[in-house]
């Protein structure tokens, strides 16, 4: 048989196949640190093979990924060159990026415009308020195995909750009512949502991005499509986008076609390329 792995507690795996659940471990010649949540697996008394992947988070430990929602607030001040890393690992891994602005309640109309002129044009933005429990979008969109991104304190926890708020059993190896007033958990589940899952890993506050580091300087401005128009008119192809001579980027920028702040971020992340820094 074949089934979805929907929760990992040690060498312990919760399997569904068929609306069945099942709990089982790895065959002496399956090792356990090689199964994830979201892998595909094929079992009988035990996991005997793990069926390829399209991608794999190590932090947190999720396989198969469609969708991640980037949830972002006014307070803590967002970390837009954060952000921007997490777009880049989406493209680099296939994965269809959305951003959340959560606590809407508490958002300027400054702060939300800017998020609209950096970021709409390109990506899908949802407005959130967990606290009201205005997370009706957020969740039509959850499409095929999809995973939360953000910095701690963002609200993660509040939208899992205001999403799972009249369900009260979860997917995985324990059901039992959702109760995530601390974030202490490291082990990932998934919710299930009609034929969907969300992943609950708001124990993590942030993607593992070491496959970003791993870009070459010159491929990076090919990550941001708000670039696409400019480096078309740049002279040199290998043109790295930080000098005006003859640049199509940086003329964007100057006249407004590109936005500014998004341009900065570039830049930062680019001279951690060259730094050889470890995001």
């Amino acid at each position: 048989m074949q089934g979805l792995v929907v929760c990992k507690n040690a060498d312990l795996f919760s399997v569904e196949c068929d609306g069945k659940l099942y709990n089982l471990k790895p065959s002496g010649k399956t090792k356990a640190k090689g199964i994830f949540v979201g892998d595909r697996v094929e079992f009988g008394d035990n996991i005997t093979n793990v069926l390829s992947r399209k991608n794999l988070l190590i932090r947190p430990p999720v396989a198969n990924i469609d969708r991640i929602f980037i949830v972002i607030s006014m307070l803590p001040k967002p970390d837009f060159v954060l952000v921007d890393k997490i777009l880049i690992y989406c493209a680099l891994n296939g994965i269809q990026p959305f951003i959340v602005i959560n606590k809407l309640d508490l958002c300027d109309r400054e702060f939300v415009e800017r998020i609209d002129e950096d970021y709409g044009e390109n990506y899908k933005i949802i407005k959130v308020c967990a606290k009201d429990g205005n997370v009706e979008e957020l969740k039509s969109q959850i499409k095929g195995l999809c995973v939360m991104a953000g910095q701690s304190a963002v609200g993660k926890s509040s939208i899992i909750n205001a999403i799972f708020k009249n369900q009260d059993e979860m997917v995985g190896a324990l059901s039992k009512k959702i109760d995530r007033g601390r974030q202490t958990t490291r082990i990932v589940k998934l919710f299930k949502i009609d034929e969907n899952y969300l992943a609950d890993t708001a124990g993590f506050s942030l993607l593992d991005l070491s496959m970003v580091s791993k870009l070459e300087e010159r491929e990076l401005a090919a990550y941001y499509p708000d670039f696409l128009e400019g480096r078309a008119n740049c002279k040199y192809r290998s043109c790295l986008h930080i000098s005006n001579s003859e640049c199509g980027v940086v003329e964007n920028v100057q006249i407004g076609k590109i936005s500014k702040r998004r341009y900065e971020n570039y830049l930062k992340i680019l001279e951690e390329l060259k730094s050889g820094r470890k995001f």
